[in-house]
Parts: C-alpha cells; sequence; structure tokens
C-alpha cells in the first residue's frame, strides 16, 4: 500500500489552513475524516454468483474484505425475503481510509468519463458527503478481462464537521474536485 500522503497532509498542511482561515481556536476543532463506507447493491439476489464477484471487487478496491448485507423485511414486489443477501458494504477507517480518498480524488474520479468535478449538494445536512460510481472499471486495481457484471458503488464520507460547509471546506483542502 501507499504511504499515507493525505494523512500527512492534513496533519501539516490542511488542518493548520482550516485553523486560520475558519477561526478555530483549538486543533480538535479543526473537521476530520472518521470513515468511509463503501456501499454495493446487487440487483439479482438470487444469483450468488453476482454477489461473489461484488464482494471480490469491493475487496480488491478498498483493501478489505466486505460483510455481505441482508435485507431487513421481505418485499413481494422485488421478490425480497427477510434475509437474503442484497449487497456488500465495508467500513474504511484510519491508514486506509485516508489511502482510499487519496485513490479516488487523484486516480479515480479523474478517469471518469466526461468527468466536470463532484456534485457540492450532495452534502446531507451534517457534513457527510455521499458519491455513486455507476461502474467499477474507472479503478485501477480491477482487471478488466475479469468482469463480468457491472457494479455500481455507492462512497459515504463521513467527517466530524458540524455543518456542509465546514465538511465542504475540508474535502475541497484534500483535493475532492467539487464542480463549481
Amino acid at each position: 500500500m501507499a504511504n499515507n500522503v493525505l494523512a500527512e497532509q492534513y496533519s501539516s498542511q490542511i488542518r493548520p489552513r482550516l485553523m486560520k482561515e475558519r477561526g478555530y481556536r483549538n486543533a480538535l476543532q479543526v473537521p476530520r475524516l472518521v470513515k468511509i463506507v463503501v456501499n454495493s447493491g446487487v440487483s439479482t439476489a438470487q444469483e450468488r454468483e453476482v454477489l461473489q464477484e461484488a464482494q471480490d471487487t469491493i475487496g480488491v478496491i478498498t483493501g478489505q474484505r466486505p460483510v455481505i448485507t441482508k435485507a431487513r423485511k421481505s418485499i413481494s414486489n422485488f421478490k425480497l425475503r427477510e434475509g437474503m443477501a442484497v449487497g456488500v458494504c465495508t467500513t474504511l477507517r484510519g491508514r486506509r481510509m485516508y489511502n482510499f480518498l487519496y485513490r479516488l480524488v487523484n486516480v479515480v474520479l479523474p478517469r471518469v468519463r466526461d468527468f466536470r468535478g463532484v456534485s457540492p449538494k450532495a452534502f446531507d445536512g451534517s457534513g457527510n458527503y455521499s458519491l455513486g460510481l455507476a461502474d467499477q472499471s474507472v479503478f485501477t486495481e480491477i482487471d478488466l478481462d475479469k468482469i463480468k457484471h457491472t457494479i455500481g458503488m455507492n462512497i459515504c464520507i463521513v467527517t466530524t464537521a458540524k455543518t456542509d460547509d465546514e465538511a465542504r471546506a475540508l474535502l475541497a483542502a484534500m483535493g475532492m474536485p467539487f464542480r463549481s
């Protein structure tokens, strides 16, 4: 794995700059990353092969083995029963979190076709940011010859920011390419 370029940059440059710009008196007031959750739903829950491929793909992308998520309740219109496997999810913290965000910002997002930046409106009101990717082929870790099914994913970046404005400033300082 790569060294923690983003973690070191946060400690040495981003935190002091945010303290100065936003008028924080204490370094612990400055927003920081808590975790990144990578989630992928599988539309055809009956096919074990698709679920296994999603688990392998998310595992390769994040560097840790994802957990299989199960349906909480039955929905007959979707042919879904309680307890059926419906997706995979993994939570990144610490070193893996910073490495994943660094790769996402500097390698993956520029590879997305017709990319003009991520939406600055995708915050939840509490300082957390979510974005979705339509397929996994933009990640360099994936071998395109072995892909049978396209797997999309949701990426949720959880911060300690109190407002969306604070979180936007933090992520912009970390290199997130927001659309203007």
